[in-house]
């Protein structure tokens, strides 16, 4: 079936029509690209025992189907906590930056807060089910399962996905970089808005992780809050397949059609 993006050299990507975002075949969903400025940061003078805390990625513009050019580097090093940063760029123009505080691992296992439980597995629900127009790019890459809501109904949902190609061909995904294609759906999952007469773009996805994750399959419990000036949020708690993992949160620029 193919990747997300086909490496040129180190730093050059080449994506693939799986990138593509529902609204263009021209555009893609920030969840391939979020994916791989992830895996720059992970190799970006990686250190044994050190783990994401929390990555924010700001949304320059369009992230075209297209070549991409990745940069990383450490912008504030430290022994226990540093700051890392990672960009997107196409023909120069930077689309899409990430910043990401790494810090050392120690064993908090003896205090850590009991987890929530975990939601009905994706095995026990019920596949999401695609409009034929929405049958490729990104949402054909992915597999979507419904614990409650979804896409297309509108209001709080609870969606499992997992992607079916990896990001970089030849590559094995990592769990981190197989969250991050599914976080930014939170704002779709759970719109409460009619898709046909509404915008409502994400400007920014964060991403706190209290664990770090595992497996292959990752959901997100998710609501959007809708505000009187044309602003809202959309949050969700991100689990694997053992419970709660972290929290996401995107701003979005509501407007009609």
């Amino acid at each position: 079936m193919g990747a997300f993006y086909v490496p040129l050299d180190d730093a050059t990507f080449r994506s693939t029509e799986h990138t593509a975002g529902p609204w263009s075949a021209e555009s893609q969903h920030l969840g391939p690209p979020s994916a791989l400025l992830v895996r720059a940061l992970e190799r970006l003078a990686p250190r044994a025992e050190t783990v994401l805390s929390r990555v924010v990625f700001e949304v320059l513009g369009p992230v075209p189907v297209a070549e991409l050019a990745v940069t990383a580097a450490v912008l504030r090093p430290g022994r226990s906590v540093e700051l890392l940063g990672a960009e997107l760029a196409h023909e120069g123009r930077p689309v899409l930056r990430a910043q990401a505080w790494r810090i050392s691992r120690g064993d908090t296992s003896s205090i850590a807060t009991d987890p929530a439980p975990a939601l009905t597995p994706p095995a026990a629900c019920e596949p999401m089910e695609l409009p034929d127009a929405w049958r490729c790019g990104y949402l054909a890459a992915m597999q979507w399962r419904s614990v409650s809501g979804g896409i297309f109904v509108p209001g709080d949902a609870s969606v499992w996905g997992r992607p079916l190609v990896p990001v970089v061909d030849g590559e094995e995904a990592t769990a981190l970089q197989r969250l991050f294609t599914v976080a930014d759906s939170a704002s779709g999952v759970s719109s409460r808005l009619d898709i046909t007469k509404w915008f409502a773009i994400n400007t920014d996805l964060v991403v706190h992780l209290h664990r770090q994750p595992e497996g292959e399959w990752f959901a997100l419990d998710a609501r959007t809050t809708l505000g009187p000036d044309g602003i809202g949020v959309a949050d969700s708690v991100l689990h694997d397949r053992l419970g709660p993992v972290g929290r996401t949160a995107q701003s979005l620029f509501v407007r009609e059609r």
